[in-house]
């Protein structure tokens, strides 16, 4: 398919995950990402050993690697000659790292005013937090996020590094817009981002109903007011069900169970009663679901038209229908770790992406891009045994 950000040159000096996702973003979309490492590498290379952890190749994928000492004056010239060719340059160093490495905004927006300078931080370049290390667990916490997400009581992290990838996201949506503007005005802009700001911004919904209700929204709220359930089947498995505020769809459940005695009891009988009655009809449904295996319960509820879903582990989700439907999982081209990917999530008229690109090793790409700034051919182009 033709890649919608085909032409855009973009150089990434980023690590662990928010500055590496926001360029994978990008380059999901056909970007031409070149990663600048250092010459030990994006420490997230080494995360479980080595220089290829899984974790490195999840968000660096459809990117090219060259490694550079900005401390050398030679190594020094092999970036600035890539900043003066680039539509949009992103880091996400601690405040004040980029400007003593000769990376800070200024002084590339001399070399080259058109550049989109992306910058993504833990809290934001001022403020009494500033100079705080930020990792996704504290952005979690400080922006009230995981207090809507975790029980109270019996407290634990989310798995994924959702702050993490979230923030990344946040990025390259505002750099996207910086192009747009920029194809009007000519000129770049310096876009910034903490983890701070996007996670707040994520849980935009709980904060509008404390400013709305003047009450403290708390874990249980959403899955109470949706009638939400997460229910154990008899063969052990979990199966996830939302009712939401549709009548019909209560209707539908109470049928899948066989459930007249559920349908007549006073303290469901209404949508009201039920959010009342949260804990209750938990307790009722527990009792039914524990009856059969988690597949009657699959047939039931998709022959009754009930909002529902196995809780597949990873290893199921590959298997499932609608996903090999969506083409979803596709193969890694040149593969040096993992062989297959989730592909990015849009479509573009129907057509999807059906492959992606190895992460890099590192310096896989510096040769063939340092001959090309040798030869002052402006922007590396992409060699023809690395395909888009």
């Amino acid at each position: 398919m033709q890649s919608v950000l085909s032409g855009i040159r973009i150089v990434e000096q980023g690590t662990f995950i928010t500055g590496p996702c926001a360029g994978m973003m990008l380059a999901d979309l056909g970007a031409d990402v070149i990663k600048v490492e250092s010459p030990t590498g994006d420490p997230y290379r080494s995360y479980q050993g080595g220089q290829f952890s899984p974790h490195f190749q999840a968000y660096n994928r459809n990117k090219r690697s060259i490694a550079l000492d900005l401390h050398q004056p030679a190594d020094r010239e092999a970036f600035d000659s890539l900043i003066s060719n680039a539509d949009v340059y992103i880091q996400n160093f601690r405040p004040g790292t980029a400007e003593r490495l000769g990376a800070g905004a200024p002084r590339l927006h001399e070399l080259n005013p058109r550049l989109v300078y992306c910058s993504i931080s833990g809290f934001g370049s001022s403020g009494p937090y500033a100079d705080r290390p930020s990792y996704d667990s504290v952005a979690q916490a400080l922006s009230g996020f995981l207090s809507v997400v975790v029980d109270h009581d019996r407290p634990r992290f989310l798995g994924p590094a959702l702050a993490d990838a979230i923030t990344g996201i946040y990025g390259a949506f505002g750099i996207l817009g910086a192009l747009i503007e920029r194809a009007r005005t000519g000129r770049g802009r310096h876009v910034e981002v903490s983890m701070l700001e996007a996670m707040a911004h994520f849980a935009v919904e709980p904060f509008a109903a404390f400013f709305a209700l003047n009450e403290v929204p708390k874990s249980s709220d959403r899955p109470r007011l949706a009638q939400a359930y997460i229910l154990r089947t008899a063969d052990g498995e979990l199966i996830a069900i939302h009712l939401s505020s549709m009548e019909k769809f209560w209707e539908g459940l109470t049928t899948a169970l066989d459930g007249e005695r559920l349908s007549t009891d006073e303290r469901f009988r209404t949508r009201q009663g039920r959010i009342d009655n949260y804990e209750a009809l938990g307790a009722e449904l527990d009792a039914l679901f524990s009856r059969h295996p988690r597949q009657h319960w699959v047939e039931r509820l998709e022959h009754n038209d009930v909002p529902f879903a196995p809780i597949n582990r990873i290893d199921q989700v590959i298997d499932d229908a609608q996903v090999r439907h969506l083409g979803l999982i596709v193969p890694v081209e040149a593969a040096s770790g993992g062989k297959w990917a989730v592909r990015p999530a849009v479509q573009f008229d129907g057509a999807r992406f059906d492959r992606v690109i190895s992460a890099p090793l590192l310096d896989q790409h510096g040769a063939s891009i340092r001959e090309a700034l040798a030869a002052r051919e402006g922007w590396p182009e992409i060699s023809e045994g690395w395909t888009r």
